[in-house]
């Protein structure tokens, strides 16, 4: 069914689709009876799946990778949707309109897509606002579970945060210190955001002295903020797989330094090898981070990189080429944690999750 639906969608842009078709669900979930027939299809149905790591309980290691839900618009609907947990932005300390559009393209031969979105958000004191309504709704027990049973747990929300276009790079630490303190009491885990390739020269600062800037930064005002009642917020650092080996061993030292709690491996691409889409055709997309199927094995090899260096210390989330259950599989044999689906919920549909889950039990 939803292959027909896909083939009538990709006759208009995907932009414009993204949001037709995340409203028109967000409208069927506003009838109550209807949002628990999507739950019930979509909601995976072994508790085996559910997993501990930093802290939380994930009901399924499936998520959502930043960039799908950048304003926290969604999360009821991708809660029906039976995601584990749901990482959102990313977000900016100010509202940016992002880059001219169009800005999203499909390239349906390579099961792929390129975007330059360029961090476009409402800011970061709407989306704060946002999960703020969001939390003391689940509290009042007005958002029901996914799966409708209160012993499941909750859908887990992660807070991926940048710098403003304009921010110069000396001064983006102050930009991720106004993310961080205003979605501080609304995420259950963060993740840092320096590798987007949408944004001029965001990049530079994965080298090494520029993050440590950064990441020290927010674990000194981490540990403030938990003070004696509560942990610390799992800190996180999402990496590019364009990095030079050299460059990986930087930022796992530096994870071991600093103590992060995990990386994200990895967000999209510049590179264009392989691809079966034609060399016309990448020109007239232009510049853009490139995601889906042809990340796949740079991504795993990545994963499997990290976990061999750390051996295993350093928990890793992976996000590259997820469509179906052998990808997920191969993504934790290679020693990822938990895993992020965006192009392949794209190309496989609303029950993407339930899918993988399937495969996974």
């Amino acid at each position: 069914m939803y292959t027909f639906i896909r083939q009538v969608l990709f006759l208009f842009p995907t932009e414009g689709v993204h949001h037709f078709s995340m409203n028109a669900l967000k409208l069927a979930c506003k009838v109550g009876f209807v949002k628990r027939i999507i739950a019930r299809r979509n909601t995976p149905a072994s508790k085996k799946l559910s997993h501990h790591l930093f802290g939380l309980q994930f009901r399924n290691p499936v998520g959502l990778a930043a960039g799908f839900d950048k304003n926290a618009l969604y999360l009821n609907e991708l809660e029906a949707l039976g995601f584990g947990y749901v990482e959102i932005g990313t977000v900016t300390p100010k509202p940016q309109a992002g880059n001219d559009q169009p800005r999203l393209f499909r390239l349906p031969k390579d099961k792929a897509l390129i975007n330059r979105m360029g961090f476009n958000n409402e800011g970061v004191k709407v989306v704060a606002k946002r999960l703020k309504d969001w939390k003391a709704k689940q509290t009042l027990g007005t958002s029901k579970a996914a799966s409708a049973d209160a012993g499941e747990p909750r859908l887990i929300i992660g807070g991926n945060i940048g710098k403003n276009k304009v921010t110069p790079n000396e001064d983006a630490w102050k930009d991720y210190e106004i993310c961080f303190r205003e979605l501080y009491d609304w995420v259950d885990y963060f993740v840092v955001n320096v590798s987007s390739p949408n944004t001029p020269g965001l990049r530079e600062l994965q080298e090494k002295d520029a993050l440590r800037k950064i990441l020290s930064h927010l674990q000194t005002i981490n540990q403030t903020l938990a003070g004696t009642q509560q942990d610390p917020k799992p800190l996180l650092l999402k990496i590019a797989p364009d990095l030079t080996r050299e460059q990986i061993d930087d930022v796992i030292d530096l994870a071991m330094e600093i103590k992060l709690d995990g990386l994200v491996a990895t967000n999209t691409t510049i590179d264009r090898t392989g691809l079966q889409s034609t060399e016309a055709e990448l020109a007239q997309i232009g510049a853009g981070g490139l995601s889906g199927k042809p990340l796949t094995q740079k991504s795993t090899g990545i994963v499997q990189y990290i976990t061999q260096r750390t051996n295993g210390q350093v928990p890793v989330i992976a996000s590259g080429g997820i469509f179906t259950g052998a990808d997920a599989q191969e993504k934790l044999q290679a020693g990822a944690s938990l895993i992020q689906v965006w192009t392949g919920f794209i190309y496989e549909g609303p029950g993407i999750v339930q899918n993988i889950c399937k495969s996974l039990a």
